[in-house]
């Protein structure tokens, strides 16, 4: 809904303009032709940059003309002053003083058209065009407002629900702990009694039995880290080596981890993303890159984290960046924004960079340190 000093007008109904103007004679000059060119006016004169910035405050109009020079003001103060209104309005100049080059040089900054004094047979056309452009900007501007409206909204729903899934995630790892594992490691507690103390048939089946028990506990404590990383409880930077150590053993690819602390504060959605970006990384390198190496860097300074993961594996193609089925990133991207960082993925011919940056508390100490393979 517009508010009172945004409400539009069609060019047919009385048009209210300010007119910035020292002489009275060409003040009642201009509304007098336009008013002979039949247009509905309302006008009022103001001199100085005081008055006209009350005008623009308190009163509602359609269009601004200026005079180019004047004794206490100019054209191009005056636009200033329009846009520092925040008001979307036409801006013509009218003068006996502009040259040509001054009047191309007013359009550029913002100015919709230029009249010379004494030769004012365009000036009713080139006002109702100006507020015909106007009018176009100001929808445009709003189409664009409500792009970042919505934009937003989808980026808050994002995060809402990135939220909603990690909770979701700790409660079913702490249901797996306490309510399967408690099962789990009870029935291990009778098997192992039939095994001591059964015939030799029973014993044989209480060994296979617990052999695969075992496999069912491992494969519900590979549940529980992947929902909820206990190692993120000892701190981040134990966290990322350990997925490093991971990483090297599972695919033998040589891999480095430096950092410049060891004490990083970060509340728990901060340390899931960075987390997150780090296993999501090394799960796309060992897929896709056919990197030889990994080198991760973990930096805080200024108040800022910042995780970079270099490869030289094959790289990323700039394309792939955009495919519609690269959720990975996407979803990446969203978990940085959340917490007021940002992912940035550089593809190139020899492997590829990404950089997560995010805001921190954080308590720099030591020298860097590094785990190499």
């Amino acid at each position: 809904m517009n508010t009172p000093s945004e409400v539009r007008y069609p060019l047919q109904s009385r048009i209210r303009i300010l007119v910035v103007e020292d002489s009275e004679a060409d003040y009642e000059l201009l509304v007098a032709t336009l008013g002979r060119q039949g247009l509905n006016v309302e006008c009022r004169r103001v001199e100085e940059a005081d008055t006209m910035a009350a005008a623009l405050r308190d009163e509602r109009w359609d269009a601004v003309i200026s005079d180019h020079q004047m004794p206490r003001f100019s054209s191009g103060e005056a636009l200033q002053t329009l846009r520092r209104s925040g008001k979307e309005l036409p801006f013509l100049i009218v003068s006996g003083t502009i040259g040509e080059e001054v009047a191309v040089e007013a359009m550029r900054n913002g100015a919709d058209d230029f009249l010379i004094k004494g030769r004012l047979a365009r000036l009713g056309p080139a006002l109702t065009n100006a507020m015909r452009a106007a009018e176009s900007r100001r929808d445009r501007l709003d189409a664009e407002t409500a792009l970042r409206a919505s934009e937003q909204r989808l980026q808050n729903l994002s995060a809402h629900l990135q939220t909603v899934v990690e909770k979701e995630r700790r409660a079913i790892a702490r249901e797996l702990h306490d309510e399967v594992g408690g099962a789990l490691t009870a029935l291990r507690f009778d098997l192992q009694w039939i095994a001591r103390n059964g015939d030799a048939p029973a014993v044989r089946r209480a060994q296979q039995a617990l052999e695969t028990l075992a496999q069912a506990q491992e494969a519900s404590q590979q549940l529980m880290r992947n929902l909820r990383p206990p190692v993120l409880d000892a701190g981040i930077v134990p966290a990322l080596d350990w997925l490093l150590l991971q990483f090297r053993r599972r695919t033998g690819c040589a891999a480095s981890f430096r950092t410049n602390t060891d004490q990083i504060e970060l509340d728990d959605a901060a340390a899931m993303t960075v987390y997150r970006t780090l296993q999501e990384a090394l799960t796309n390198i060992s897929k896709h890159a056919q990197a030889g190496r990994v080198d991760v860097d973990l930096v805080v300074r200024d108040g800022q984290l910042s995780l970079e993961i270099l490869d030289d594996g094959r790289g990323i193609a700039p394309g792939d960046l955009d495919k519609p089925t690269s959720y990975g990133l996407r979803g990446l991207s969203e978990r940085a924004r959340a917490v007021g960082g940002w992912l940035e993925v550089s593809p190139g011919r020899n492997g590829t960079a990404m950089l997560l940056t995010v805001p921190v508390r954080a308590t720099e100490g030591g020298t860097p340190q590094g785990a190499a393979a």
